[in-house]
């Protein structure tokens, strides 16, 4: 019976847009339980990971009496079509690949709900719990064991198919279902996504120092530390140098969910206009996305960064408002750099030299005295 079903979630995974599904058992992830526990030791972790090492690796904590893990793998584009230019006076931010389209969380949220209703009207007295890379479940872990892709050096799944560029999804179930076999690692002695990694946080071994992962610093909400700032270029969320440098993701671009579908003008945006958007706006424009999660502060402090990192005069006076008028210290103190790296001419210092003598914030001082000691 059970062989069966499987074939039929299998055959029905396909008809509601699922790209790849794969089966694993609901074991213990003893080997990931340890890595985690080394990587907390070495303080290494981000922050953002949701519940305790033991719910994270051990699925019947989740779900008691699990039997089997349910791994979903969908494929979303690297590439856009008319993606609009930056140039001076009209400098562009990016949005990784993983935040253009609809929120992926919802996307894989509504076929998982799908997958597990089909899969109750065939075990009624079964028990279902799904998550989107937000639950406990480490979502590489399971796709890994569930033969959906290998975990490679840039900490992602790669799928034979697909490269790296899917989102994956996970269900656990307490219906015994025959494993799928996992699939050997196929990096090798390539190490290019460590090579090519701005800020040097992947490690050797598939390892990640995650509060220097440049798609972690672009969620943050503080003052940036400096050594960071330039190596954000002009990313607004996320990164995906690890996955461009790839090599087993040359050539893949897939183009099967129309809610995943880029728009140009959203995920490559102009970013003076970022600089003063309202919360409304900010909600109504790009809420639907997944790198709105954090709110619109971080994406309007790395828009500030990137003018500064672009070096475009055209900005000047923008910023020069923000750092005047912004009631937030530390979204005037990111100004005060970006102004510092575009101009220093005698008008501009100044202006940040009157700045000075009006400002009664720390963080703003520190960030002014660190430019006229330079």
């Amino acid at each position: 019976m059970n062989e069966t079903l499987k074939q039929e979630i299998v055959a029905y995974s396909k008809k509601i847009g699922i790209d790849k599904i794969g089966f694993a058992t609901a074991d213990p992830f003893q080997l990931m339980k340890e890595r985690l526990k080394t990587q907390q030791e070495s303080g290494l972790q981000s922050g953002f990971e949701k519940g305790t090492i033991d719910e994270r690796t051990e699925p019947s904590q989740l779900l008691p009496e699990a039997k089997t893990i349910i791994s979903i793998a969908v494929a979303y584009p690297s590439k856009m079509k008319n993606a609009p230019k930056s140039v001076r006076g009209d400098r562009k931010g990016i949005f990784c690949r993983a935040s253009w389209g609809e929120d992926y969380h919802h996307v894989l949220r509504r076929r998982l709900d799908k997958l597990e209703q089909f899969i109750l009207s065939k075990v009624p007295d079964a028990k279902c719990a799904s998550m989107v890379d937000t639950g406990e479940l480490i979502d590489r872990a399971v796709a890994e064991r569930a033969g959906i892709g290998w975990s490679a050096k840039n900490c992602a799944i790669i799928t034979p198919e697909f490269g790296s560029y899917v989102y994956l999804g996970d269900m656990i179930t307490t219906i015994p279902l025959e494993p799928d076999v996992a699939m050997e690692d196929q990096c090798g002695s390539c190490n290019k996504c460590i090579d090519a990694c701005p800020t040097g946080a992947l490690l050797e071994g598939g390892k990640l120092d995650a509060k220097k992962c440049v798609a972690f610093l672009t969620q943050t909400k503080d003052v940036l530390p400096v050594e960071f700032r330039k190596k954000l270029g002009n990313r607004l969320y996320g990164c995906d140098t690890c996955q461009v440098v790839c090599p087993k993701n040359k050539g893949v671009d897939e183009h099967r969910h129309e809610e995943l579908e880029p728009d140009p003008e959203l995920v490559k945006p102009s970013l003076i206009p970022l600089l003063t958007m309202s919360n409304r706006d900010f909600k109504a424009k790009y809420g639907y996305m997944s790198g709105s999660w954090r709110g619109k502060k971080p994406i309007q402090r790395n828009a500030i960064l990137a003018l500064g990192n672009f070096k475009d005069a055209y900005a000047l006076e923008d910023l020069k408002k923000v750092a005047l008028e912004d009631p937030r210290p530390d979204i005037r103190a990111t100004a005060i750099w970006s102004i510092a790296q575009i101009d220093q001419s005698e008008n501009t210092m100044i202006f940040l030299r009157e700045l000075r003598e009006t400002c009664n914030e720390s963080i703003m001082i520190d960030e002014l005295d660190a430019i006229f000691s330079s």
